[in-house]
């Protein structure tokens, strides 16, 4: 079988000379970009917003430059996320737009639109099969995503305390889930509900299509898991953030769900992928913090096969030294896998694995490297 195609750059620029921006935009073009009709297509631009704190996030001077490619080309881009599980300042679309505008992603700044994929609440989403899928027979992915002609991934690659790192298919498939499609990745149990926090405003039960859920003389929620199916509804639906899940999956069973919901979002349309390797931190941009890098800068990758993307990132980021000054540094580095490394207890290379067992992808790639 013949090997998927990375583009690659390093972020080096002579003074005088081209900047990373025009650097981005060869690289996109050299790897293929051209190739995709999008006249008139609704194209959505994936990508972090980064929680406000956090400064590793992408600059949306990378977003600019794909933004601007795919106008040229007669498309309708959109930058989009989907709203978080978790509680924080991007788990319903005014606060996730308010955030992602503090950190620079206005139409002033990338020319294109922020539409929160999965709608005000985290509830606007799409049940889509999952071809081949061993742990999701089905996805539920935010509406305007599939609603999308063309996905572009721009993903910002880093580690994570889950996932090991994330790259593309992290970006596309975690990220492209809803609320309840993060929980049924999250979890392989049904929420449950913090009774101090909740008000008993029943705002829960009128979105529980089961009738799971009823209340106690105290006016508290209270969910009958037998009803319950995990669909996550009533998660999106509590403004008080009263309704949790508890019951986490393995690190391995997670990673395998978010290559089963990448494959559910790139199915059966074109897309392309995008990996800016730098500032390498420790853990997600999820988060209002970020630790010193782990790795030097490395550079900007591309290519139509998110699973190649993802294993020429995570090769290149493994050959790379250790900062000195990192969390990496103080860690014991037995495990050959810089990631892993900073967190022991996760297989991110499973991504890679099942993606590619699954048919997203190849882990075999050529990098082709451009000066």
């Amino acid at each position: 079988m013949e090997k998927s195609k990375v583009y690659f750059t390093d972020m080096r620029c002579k003074p005088m000379g081209e900047g990373l921006l025009k650097k981005l935009k060869r690289l996109i073009i050299k790897a293929g970009i051209d190739s995709i009709d999008f006249e008139r297509k609704f194209t959505a631009i994936k990508i972090h917003f980064g929680e406000p704190g956090n400064l590793a996030f992408l600059r949306p001077n990378f977003s600019k430059v794909v933004v601007d490619h795919v106008k040229s080309k007669g498309g309708l881009p959109f930058i989009t996320d989907c709203n978080t599980l978790y509680v924080g300042r991007r788990n319903n679309a005014i606060v996730h737009m308010d955030a992602a505008f503090e950190n620079g992603y206005t139409p002033f700044s990338t020319g294109a639109q922020n539409i929160i994929a999965d709608g005000l609440k985290g509830t606007d989403d799409v049940e889509v099969p999952v071809i081949g899928g061993e742990y999701c027979k089905t996805a539920l992915i935010g509406r305007a995503i599939m609603d999308a002609d063309v996905l572009i991934s721009l993903t910002h690659f880093k580690g994570h305390e889950f996932a090991g790192f994330g790259g593309a298919i992290k970006n596309v498939g975690m990220g492209g889930g809803s609320r309840a499609g993060k929980m049924r990745m999250h979890s392989d149990g049904k929420p449950e509900v913090r009774v101090k926090y909740c008000v008993g405003c029943e705002r829960c039960a009128k979105n529980c299509a089961q009738g799971a859920i009823s209340y106690g003389a105290d006016k508290k929620a209270i969910i009958d898991h037998e009803k319950c199916v995990g669909c996550g509804r009533c998660i999106g639906a509590c403004n008080s953030n009263a309704i949790v899940n508890r019951n986490n999956s393995s690190n391995v069973a997670l990673s395998c769900k978010m290559a089963e919901y990448a494959k559910a979002v790139l199915d059966g349309r074109p897309h392309f992928h995008i990996s800016i390797v730098n500032q390498v931190s420790p853990c997600c941009d999820c988060h209002g913090e970020n630790d010193t890098a782990i790795i030097p800068d490395i550079g900007m990758f591309a290519s139509f096969d998110p699973v190649a993307l993802d294993k020429a990132c995570l090769d290149a980021a493994n050959a790379a030294p250790v900062i000195a000054t990192s969390v990496l540094s103080e860690r014991q580095q037995t495990h050959g896998d810089h990631f892993v490394d900073v967190h022991p207890e996760t297989h991110g290379a499973a991504q890679i694995s099942h993606a590619e067992k699954i048919g997203l992808g190849s882990s075999e790639y050529e990098l082709i490297t451009m000066i």
